[in-house]
């Protein structure tokens, strides 16, 4: 995906996929409520940038440490994909009981919709999370509607799918978005190979985040799709936001900058 998108923004060019497992890929018994997951999935990626092994990262842009080395740019976006989150429900559940994730995010707003229901972690990729709701690890679990989608997962035997939405439950940042990384000395070269629109979207919901220091691993959340700004913390609940119309990026940024200094 990301080499046809960068081929399409640099007619003729040829790209070789080398693909590199990440510490979060290989630890699948790390919890990372308790022990955090900043750059568990991105360090061996841009370890490979650095040793000249690949000249341009692809990350999910949720995955991405909320602070980067100057050594490294991200320089670019893909269009953004479905960026819910899916609920995964055994078939026969109605109301899950038991419901396995390690988001505190995704706890803290499900709590309302699923106010009687007991939480668990749950590792793996996605087959081996979907296959683990069928075997009765739990009744249901949370995956993002993007990632089902990349996985080419429509359907799985033994469960069924339900997205939510938006504004039951915000999304993390970033999630959706396919993010392009490079050595800092290349940016200029590659800048011009990304989503305007992404960009954007990107840019205000990491403000966001990053205003109110937190990682993946913090329960509150941001997304903008375009018309609505909506996010989540744990002292204002969710709120949904739009900016004036013909507002700019810098004056969107400013806007919630001010939002971030009433939560903070």
């Amino acid at each position: 995906m990301a080499a046809e998108f960068m081929g399409s923004k640099s007619a003729g060019t040829q790209f070789e996929v080398v693909e590199i497992k990440t510490s979060g890929d290989k630890r699948q018994d790390w919890s990372l409520e308790k022990f955090g997951g900043q750059g568990l999935f991105t360090k061996e990626i841009e370890d490979a940038l650095a040793e000249g092994v690949a000249d341009v990262a692809v990350h999910s842009a949720k995955d991405l440490p909320t602070r980067i080395s100057a050594d490294f740019s991200v320089f670019g976006f893909l269009p953004r994909r479905a960026c819910r989150d899916v609920l995964a429900l055994r078939s026969g559940v109605g109301i899950p009981s038991l419901i396995a994730t390690g988001s505190p995010r995704r706890r803290a707003q499900l709590k309302k919709m699923f106010p009687q229901a007991v939480w668990t972690e749950i590792r793996g990729n996605v087959e081996t999370r979907l296959k683990k709701i069928v075997s009765g690890v739990a009744d249901a679990t949370v995956l993002s509607e993007a990632g089902l989608e990349r996985l080419g997962i429509s359907s799985f035997d033994g469960v069924r799918f339900v997205p939510l939405k938006l504004d039951v439950c915000v999304p993390a940042v970033g999630q959706g978005i396919i993010a392009l990384e490079c050595r800092a000395s290349d940016a200029e070269k590659y800048a011009s190979m990304t989503d305007s629109a992404s960009a954007d979207m990107f840019a205000l919901e990491r403000r966001f985040l990053s205003g109110l220091g937190g990682g993946c691993q913090a329960a509150f959340a941001a997304n903008f799709d375009g018309q609505f700004f909506r996010f989540y913390h744990e002292s204002s609940g969710f709120r949904k936001i739009s900016f004036p119309d013909g507002a700019g990026i810098a004056q969107m940024l400013g806007i919630v900058d001010g939002i971030v200094s009433t939560l903070g």
